[in-house]
């Protein structure tokens, strides 16, 4: 079976901005992220900070709708 890889971008060139979006996410909750490897930092913790991320991208789109 062949397996596929859902993380991959859809704008490459959001990469920049998405890392910048995801350090001050992480830094509103709470959670010290450092450049590089961060395999150290719990479940609990990744998802809060790709939870945050989420909800301030929807905000975001809903905000635009208007």
């Amino acid at each position: 079976m062949a397996t596929s890889n859902s993380n991959r971008r859809l704008v490459p060139e959001a990469k920049e901005a998405l890392d910048k979006f995801k350090y001050e996410v992480a830094s509103e909750v709470g959670v010290n992220l450092k450049n590089g490897y961060n395999g150290d930092i719990s479940s609990k913790d990744a998802g809060k900070i790709g939870g945050n991320m989420v909800k301030k991208m929807i905000q975001q789109a809903e905000s635009q709708m208007k």
